[in-house]
Parts: C-alpha cells; structure tokens; sequence
C-alpha cells in the first residue's frame, strides 16, 4: 500500500463520539481507532450498536473520518 499523501501528527489514537437526539439524549458513546483506509487514505474509524433509550429498537452504525488530501497520488 503507498504512503499517504500526508498525516496529521497532532491526531489521537482514538476520538470519543457521543450520539444524541435532538434533545440532547445521548444514545450511545462511540470510540473511534485511527486507521488507514485500503485506499491509502487514514483517519478514524468506529462501528457501533446502539438502542433508542426511549423505544428499545436496536441500529447499527459506522462511522469513517478521513483526512482531507490524505489519499496518495492527491
């Protein structure tokens, strides 16, 4: 796989992500691992099962953050 096209050197491993309704009831905190993506590209990625706390119905989520100009050849 090539290099990415560049890093960002300040990123944590990790980013906690909280998952709220529009009323600010968290449905779930998510972690998200600092990854590199088979494209080349890196970032941050986290997939995550969550229940609505007000219904108990159950979602799936997954969540990619890729840093802009990371892909090589960009």
């Amino acid at each position: 796989m090539p290099e990415p096209a560049k890093r960002d050197p300040g990123a944590p491993k990790f980013l906690e992500i909280s998952i709220k309704d529009a009323g600010g009831k968290v449905w779930s905190t998510v972690y998200a691992q600092a990854k590199e993506f088979s494209t080349g590209s890196v970032g941050y990625y986290a997939s995550e099962k969550t229940t609505n706390p007000e219904s108990g119905e159950r979602y799936q989520c997954s969540l990619s953050f890729t840093l802009i100009g990371s892909k090589p050849g960009t």
